[in-house]
């Protein structure tokens, strides 16, 4: 049995829905995240429990949780273990290679390897130096400990990326993941992760793809503010970046039915784009940030999931995502979630939470030293998922879509059913790390 669980990363339900229209295999109308941002949501996917539970949020990054993770699960049951990921938190330096006999990455994850000249710091270091610098760099390369090629490589593709050179075929892993499927010589018993970057900021696509100037877009100072950019700009751009995702996509979900029995594919997270007067998604619990798109395809078409099934409309958790792979594969383990192969039970009218920690330590620092009040961004905050509803905690108050008893009562129970991990954050990261964060709104 061969298992694909592939992450669209930061791509709106209704982004999907209008380019996506081609991906066979059911869906689920009704999905919600765990969380707004990619640690949390995949240590949910990894791990089967709310970020809270197993200590991975905004002031906790490190997928040290104690649970057993997919990949392990995977590996324990003789399964062979593949990901790709072009996200740098979903990286060995946040431990989210656990489990796998194959983790690569995109050129992002390239910087991050320890056998790869930490470029990013020397530039850091010897901005003052002028260009003979680089022959200090180069012997460093050349006589060290750093792997020769890797590091020439991630040099040359820096120095191109400051002359502004190679972007119009330049995207953020999607065709370096083809290449990745195309290549691997996939047996019997696999289980394939893959995370894809493309819907991400900064909107910047290969220029085929562009109607408008990728725009420039600080989510949180956005928030906190006003956007720089014209909005409808930045909405474009990242419809672009959503159109551009579904090409490649289209060419790897090709590869994928040919060697998988089941392809899962979904979004951790969507993205805000103006509603709410909020941008991005590291800024609160709204539906465009937290409801996702999910399809499931089989070979088979075990229990309905196939080609041309009708859509599911039941509310459905990440944390469901985790169950039903552990089932595809007749693997033991914990999960909050359940099965989501078969038809709904009409009598089980699951509830879910989605989570908000605040901010990380790193935008903490940042705004206060910029002089914005983080007050309203930096506090905990609840969503409730339930049929035919959602309802989400704001520093103001709280929101509605649909109506149900006592919602925030029904929070309160979910909250104190919580068995939460206190995490301390103490982890130092290299300025590779940093200045790939830096780049996509992290840092």
């Amino acid at each position: 049995m061969n298992v694909a669980l592939v992450v669209l990363d930061t791509v709106r339900k209704d982004a999907f829905d209008s380019h996506f229209d081609w991906l066979p295999g059911t869906r689920f109308e009704n999905a919600y995240s765990t969380s707004h941002w990619t640690v949390p949501a995949h240590a949910s996917l990894f791990a089967g429990k709310y970020p809270s539970e197993l200590g991975v949020y905004a002031g906790a990054q490190r997928l040290d949780c104690p649970e057993p993770v997919l990949a392990e699960s995977f590996g324990s049951s003789d399964y062979t273990t593949r990901a790709f990921s072009a996200n740098v938190n979903i990286s060995r330096p946040f431990d989210f290679h656990r489990g796998f006999d194959r983790f690569e990455g995109s050129w992002r994850l390239d910087a991050l390897s320890e056998d790869v000249y930490d470029w990013d710091g020397f530039i850091t270091e010897t901005r003052e130096m002028g260009p003979q610098r680089y022959l200090f760099a180069l012997r460093d390369v050349l006589l060290g400990d750093c792997d020769t090629v890797p590091s020439l490589k991630r040099g040359a593709f820096l120095k191109l990326r400051d002359l502004g050179m190679g972007r119009a075929t330049r995207d953020d892993g999607a065709t370096e993941a083809l290449q990745f499927v195309r290549e691997t010589q996939f047996g019997d018993d696999e289980f394939l992760f893959v995370n894809l970057m493309e819907a991400h900021t900064p909107y910047d696509p290969p220029e085929e793809f562009r109607t408008v100037e990728p725009p420039e877009l600080d989510g949180l100072r956005a928030t906190l503010s006003s956007p720089g950019a014209d909005p409808e700009r930045i909405r474009q751009a990242y419809d672009d970046c959503v159109r551009y995702l579904a090409d490649r996509y289209r060419a790897i979900f090709a590869e994928l039915r040919t060697e998988f029995d089941y392809v899962v594919t979904l979004a951790d997270h969507g993205e805000a784009l103006g509603e709410h007067d909020a941008w991005e998604h590291l800024c609160g619990l709204y539906p465009e940030v937290t409801k996702v798109p999910l399809c499931i395809w089989s070979r088979e078409g075990d229990g309905g999931i196939g080609e041309g099934t009708d859509p599911r409309t039941d509310p459905v958790s990440l944390l469901d995502v985790h169950r039903t792979m552990l089932d595809i594969a007749n693997i033991d383990g914990d999960s909050r979630g359940r099965n989501l192969l078969g038809e709904p039970d009409a009598d089980d009218e699951p509830e879910w939470l989605v989570e908000y920690h605040g901010l990380t330590d790193r935008h903490r620092a940042a705004l206060s030293r910029d002089g914005f009040d983080i007050g309203p961004l930096d506090t905990e905050l609840h969503g409730l998922v339930a049929p035919n509803y959602y309802g989400w905690e704001t520093p103001d108050g709280f929101s509605e879509d649909g109506e149900i008893e006592k919602p925030r009562e029904r929070i309160e129970s979910l909250v104190n059913d919580l068995n939460r991990r206190t995490v301390t954050n103490d982890m130092t990261v290299s300025s590779a790390v940093e200045e790939q964060l830096r780049d996509l709104g992290y840092a």
